[in-house]
């Protein structure tokens, strides 16, 4: 397994939960990072993403505000900080990567490695 994301669980809505994606080989410092999610009955959509660098973020207008993308080159290990959660984040969250000169896109057919999912849960 080349990236393991971990941190998903039940939460209340408007509490918080910290996703984790480690990945396995170095040279996943040099990727671009994202995290899409997708819910029951849904495409996969889109959340956030960083650059390999960490000096650049972008994301969904409907994260906006309340999650956050970081990303630990040391550790080689991106982060989602995901605040203020609705039932509408509902989903199962994976991680992602493009290699090398991988730009910023929001369509998940351009990445080249993806995690497992791990599921985020919701409730009103």
């Amino acid at each position: 397994v080349q990236l393991q994301a971990s941190g998903g669980g039940l939460v209340q809505a408007g509490g918080s939960l910290r996703l984790s994606c480690a990945a396995s080989r170095p040279t996943f410092r040099n990727y671009f990072m994202a995290w899409f999610r997708q819910a029951p009955g849904k495409e996969r959509e889109f959340v956030a993403a960083v650059t390999a660098s960490a000096d650049n973020t972008y994301y969904a207008d409907s994260v906006k505000g309340r999650f956050t993308i970081s990303k630990d080159n040391d550790k080689i290990t991106v982060y989602l900080q995901m605040n203020s959660l609705k039932p509408e984040d509902t989903a199962v969250y994976y991680c992602a990567a493009r290699r090398p000169p991988g730009y910023y896109s929001t369509r998940s057919s351009l990445y080249d490695f993806w995690g497992q999912g791990t599921l985020v849960t919701v409730s009103s």
